[in-house]
């Protein structure tokens, strides 16, 4: 079972853009299926986008916006959501899943959960 760990996020002005990191550890990394899921206060986990095995196929939400990007470096073991443009309704903390069983990244399937890091975006 893989280990996340997290870094990135904080307090940011809208229109900003920031990227989260997301590092694993272990060595069966490239046998899951990566992703990125988000609670805002109040409300569930929202899944936001996965990465395939292959750090090529992407999976968004259909109710994220373009604003979000996910990448895959499997010589660093890392996955990253890059967001531009943030606005305060993206608020939340984020966390980084991994998922062996399903592709794309199941909140049900997923093995593993980064700490999660806290996004605060000022309007």
């Amino acid at each position: 079972q893989v280990q996340l760990v997290q870094s990135g996020g904080g307090l940011v002005q809208a229109g900003d853009s920031l990227t989260l990191s997301c590092e694993a550890s272990g060595p069966t990394w490239n046998t899951y299926a990566m992703g990125w899921f988000r609670q805002a206060p109040g409300r569930e986990r929202e899944y936001v986008v996965s990465i395939g095995r292959n750090g090529i196929t992407e999976y968004y939400s259909a109710s994220i916006s373009g604003r979000f990007t996910i990448s895959r470096d499997n010589a660093k073991n890392t996955i990253y959501l890059h967001v531009n443009s943030l606005k305060p309704e993206d608020t939340a903390v984020y966390y980084c899943a991994a998922d062996r069983r399903s592709e794309p990244v199941r909140a049900d399937t997923a093995e593993s959960w980064g700490q999660g890091t806290q996004v605060t975006v000022s309007s």
